[in-house]
């Protein structure tokens, strides 16, 4: 598991460049624009993506195998609900993004088999406790964030931009050439 949550942390991030690059091509206002989606725009659906991964990674953060590789997330202010927009400027929002996927890579870097299946204990929104395996938790930290990128790039058809080829497999090719 160990390789593919890696595979995964490298996809997160060189699709993250890719989507923000098209999402800059149009005008801030069309961004921002509400599309009738579930986060409204372009720019809501990406707050939430980092919003999430904020929470996710604050919870990985205070258990005992993952404080030290997530110490910078002690100092980030949190949000108060999964629908905060936390920056309304593209070019803010786009470094922030670039940061957590710089943290989330760093972090990647200090899995092993007996940490991914550590268990992880934290209360969820309603303030529920649950506990899963951190492999299980970092599986859906990245499965949501493709979810809510497939959704973006539907808002930026809408908004006459191709995102063009979104898949993994197209990483995991660009790897192999460049080797």
């Amino acid at each position: 598991m160990t390789n593919y949550l890696t595979r995964m942390a490298r996809y997160n991030q060189w699709m993250n460049r890719r989507l923000y690059d098209k999402v800059q091509l149009l005008p801030a206002d069309e961004i921002a624009k509400d599309r009738g989606d579930f986060f409204g725009s372009i720019l809501g659906t990406l707050n939430h993506i980092l919003v999430a991964d904020l929470f996710w990674l604050r919870r990985f953060s205070s258990s005992q195998q993952c404080k030290d590789a997530l110490a910078p997330m002690r100092e980030m202010t949190m949000p108060s609900s999964l629908r905060d927009v936390l920056f309304n400027d593209i070019q803010i929002l786009r470094s922030k993004r670039e940061e957590m996927d710089a943290l989330i890579l760093n972090f990647s870097a200090t899995w092993n088999e007996e940490m991914l299946a550590s268990p992880i204990r934290y209360r969820n929104m309603a303030g529920e406790k649950h506990q899963q395996p951190l492999g299980a938790l970092l599986q859906h930290l990245f499965n949501h964030q493709t979810h809510h990128r497939g959704q973006v790039t539907t808002l930026l058809f809408q908004g006459g931009i191709d995102p063009e080829a979104t898949d993994l497999l197209v990483m995991m090719m660009e790897e192999n050439l460049s080797i």
